[in-house]
C-alpha cells in the first residue's frame, strides 16, 4: 500500500488557488457557499474576530464565482463539498474586491486621499482583469486616471460590465478598519473625521449609496465582513440593505476549525501528536458564535501557529501562545481609556464573565455604553458564547490565549496607575526557588512588597481575593517557568491558582497548588477561620484524582491580611 502523501500546512497563506496547487491542507469550508447563495438577500454582512480566516474565505468566493477563473474549477473544487454539488452560479460573475486595511487616518484629507485611491485601484484592477469583455477598456482605463478618480470611478465598472450583459459580485475585506483606527484615537479629531466620512455627503457614505443605487442594475451579490459591527448603524441609511448573518446558527462554525478538522488537519499535514504537550483545546478553542451553536471552534491562526512551530521543530514550541495575540494589547488598551470600561474589564476577569445581550449593530455614540461595550469585546473575539442565560446570554473569556492577554492589560494597568517597577530579575529568582527549592515565601513576600503595597487608592478599591489572583497569575506568567492555570478543575472543587511547570522544562521539580484568602485591615480576627477554610479545600484538591500521590506537588494557604501582610500555611 503506498505511502499517504503529507500535505503543507497553510499558516499564513490566505491564497485559495496557492493553497489548492501548491499541496497545501485546506479545511473545506464550501459547503457554505451553497448556503449563503440561498439566503434570501443577496446582500450580505458577516464578522468575524481577526486571524479568524476571513480573507481566505474571501478567496474561495472569488475563485468560485470569478468568470475568469471557469477554467479552474474541476482543478480547485472538483474534490471538495462545492465540487461535487456546485451552484449554477459558480464562474458566472466579474468579481470587484475591496481591501480597506491600512487606510492613512492621520488626518481627514489624508484619508479622503488615501480611501478615493484605494477604491481607484481597485477599479482599475477590475477593468483590467476583464479588458477581453470591454472593447474600450483603454478608454476606461484613461476616464480613471483622470477625468473621474475615487468614487466616479465606479460608474465607469458598473456601465463597462452592464454594456457587456454581465452581472458584478462585490467583496468588501476589512470594512471597518478604518473606523477602529478613528475610533482609536480616542479624541476629538477620530470622531469628527469618522462622524464627516460616515454620516450624510461624507465619502465612506457615497461610496456605499453608490453600490446601493448599483444593485437596481448591474451589482448583483456583496458580501462584506470585518471584526465589528461599529459602523452599521452609522450607514443604516445609506446602505440598508444587507442581512447581518453575524450571529445566525448555521454560520457557527463558517469560519475557525471544529475539534474534527483539527484531528484532521493534524493527520494530513502529519503533526505527531506525541508532540503536542499541552491541552490544545484550552489554550486555543473556545469560540460560539451562537447559543445553540452544536460545536465551539478553534482561533485558526493560534492553532495552525502551534502546528507550523513542531512541523518546524519537532517538538512543541517554546512559547505555546502567538506573540501576534499581543496585537489585541493595543486594542484592549484604546477600548479602556475610560475608567467605566476599565472597571467592567476587570470585573469580567474576576467573575470569568458577565451576563449580557449581544448586540447586533451600533454606531460609535454607543461606545461608552456597558451593553456596547461587552458586545465589543465578543466581536474582537475577547469574549465569547458559553451558554444561554434565559433571554440572555452568559460571555466568557475563549481559552487561555485570551485570558494571558487580560492579566498582561491588568498587570500593565496596575503598573501604570500605581507607578509600579517590575524587577524581572528578582521575580524570576523568587519564582525559580518555588520551582526548584518549593519556597513560596520569596514569591509571595516580591509580590507583596512590590506590587501590593503600593497600590493606588483607586486599586485599592477593587483588592479582594479575586483580584489578588489576576495580579499573582499575571506575575507568575511573566517568567514561562509556569503555566499558571485560574480556576483548575480539581474534583470536587476548582483550585485558586494551579501552577503547571512549562511542559518545555520538565527540570521543574515542583508544582503548586495556592488557596487564597482575603481579610481586610482590622479584620485580623478572620485570619484563623480563613486558614482553615482554605486548608480544608487544600485537602480536598490533593485527594483528587487529579492530583492524588504526586510527590512534586505541593500546596500553600495564602491569606493576605490588608495590602501590607500575608501568612503562608503549607500542606
Amino acid at each position: 500500500m503506498p505511502e499517504k502523501k503529507i500535505k503543507r500546512l497553510s499558516y499564513g497563506n490566505s491564497n485559495f488557488s496557492s493553497i489548492r496547487e501548491e499541496n497545501y491542507y485546506y479545511v473545506d469550508k464550501t459547503r457554505f457557499i451553497e448556503l449563503l447563495e440561498n439566503e434570501t438577500n443577496k446582500y450580505q454582512f458577516f464578522i468575524r474576530p481577526r486571524k479568524f480566516g476571513k480573507s481566505l474565505f474571501f478567496s474561495v468566493l472569488d475563485h468560485y464565482y470569478d468568470l475568469n477563473k471557469a477554467k479552474d474549477f474541476e482543478a480547485l473544487f472538483g474534490d471538495l463539498y462545492i465540487g461535487k454539488n456546485p451552484t449554477h452560479r459558480h464562474n458566472s460573475y466579474l468579481m470587484m474586491l475591496f481591501d480597506f486595511s491600512g487606510m492613512n487616518t492621520s488626518s481627514e484629507e489624508e484619508f479622503k486621499i488615501s480611501f478615493s485611491r484605494n477604491v481607484q485601484a481597485t477599479v482599475r484592477h477590475f477593468i483590467n482583469d476583464y479588458s477581453s469583455l470591454f472593447p474600450e477598456s483603454k478608454m476606461f482605463i484613461q476616464q480613471i486616471d483622470t477625468e473621474k478618480p475615487g468614487i466616479d470611478a465606479l460608474r465607469i465598472a458598473y456601465d463597462a460590465a452592464d454594456a457587456a450583459g454581465k452581472k458584478i459580485f462585490v467583496i468588501i475585506d476589512e470594512y471597518d478598519h478604518f473606523a477602529n483606527d478613528l475610533i482609536a484615537m480616542r479624541n476629538r479629531v477620530g470622531n469628527d473625521i469618522y462622524k464627516q466620512m460616515v454620516h450624510a455627503n461624507g465619502l465612506v457614505r457615497d461610496f456605499y449609496e453608490t453600490l446601493k443605487i448599483a444593485t437596481k442594475n448591474v451589482l448583483d451579490r456583496i458580501f462584506i465582513t470585518g471584526i465589528s459591527p461599529v459602523m452599521l448603524d452609522d450607514l443604516t441609511s445609506g446602505f440598508n440593505i444587507a442581512a447581518n448573518l453575524t450571529l445566525d446558527l448555521q454560520y457557527n462554525e463558517m469560519m475557525g476549525f471544529t475539534q474534527s478538522e483539527v484531528d484532521t488537519l493534524m493527520v494530513e499535514t502529519g503533526v505527531d501528536p506525541a508532540c503536542i504537550n499541552v491541552d490544545i483545546q484550552t489554550y486555543y478553542d473556545g469560540y460560539l458564535f451562537h447559543k445553540e451553536g452544536e460545536n465551539s471552534v478553534y482561533n485558526p491562526a493560534m492553532i495552525l501557529y502551534f502546528f507550523d512551530q513542531i512541523l518546524k521543530e519537532r517538538k512543541a514550541p517554546e512559547n505555546i501562545i502567538d506573540d501576534n495575540l499581543k496585537t489585541d494589547y493595543g486594542r484592549l488598551q484604546r477600548l479602556t481609556q475610560n475608567e467605566r470600561n476599565r472597571d467592567r474589564l476587570i470585573q469580567i476577569v474576576k467573575d470569568e464573565g458577565i451576563t449580557t445581550t449581544i448586540i447586533r449593530k451600533f454606531s460609535i455614540d454607543n461606545l461608552t455604553d456597558d451593553d456596547y461595550f461587552v458586545s465589543l469585546l465578543f466581536y474582537m473575539g475577547l469574549l465569547t458564547i458559553k451558554r444561554p442565560y434565559f433571554s440572555q446570554v452568559f460571555l466568557g473569556i475563549p481559552n487561555y490565549s485570551v485570558k494571558t492577554l487580560y492579566w498582561e492589560y491588568i498587570s500593565r494597568l496596575t503598573r501604570e496607575t500605581s507607578n509600579l517597577t517590575l524587577e524581572t530579575q528578582l521575580l524570576n529568582e523568587a519564582i525559580i526557588a518555588m520551582a526548584m527549592e518549593g519556597d513560596v515565601h520569596r514569591y509571595i513576600d516580591y509580590v507583596s512588597q512590590n506590587a501590593f503595597s503600593k497600590l493606588s487608592d483607586r486599586d485599592l478599591k477593587k483588592f479582594d481575593e479575586k483580584y489578588i489572583q489576576i495580579l499573582l497569575l499575571a506575575y507568575l506568567f511573566q517568567s514561562h517557568i509556569y503555566i499558571p492555570m485560574s480556576e483548575y478543575e480539581a474534583t470536587p472543587g476548582y483550585t485558586d491558582i494551579y501552577l503547571q511547570r512549562n511542559p518545555n522544562l520538565p527540570q521543574v521539580k515542583y508544582e503548586w497548588i495556592l488557596e487564597l484568602e482575603y481579610c481586610k485591615t482590622g479584620e485580623e480576627k478572620e485570619v484563623p477561620h480563613k486558614r482553615e477554610e482554605g486548608m480544608a479545600q487544600l485537602h480536598q484538591y490533593l485527594h483528587s484524582h487529579r492530583l492524588n500521590e504526586r510527590p512534586d506537588m505541593k500546596a500553600a494557604v495564602v491569606v493576605f491580611i490588608g495590602k501590607n501582610q500575608f501568612e503562608i500555611t503549607e500542606v
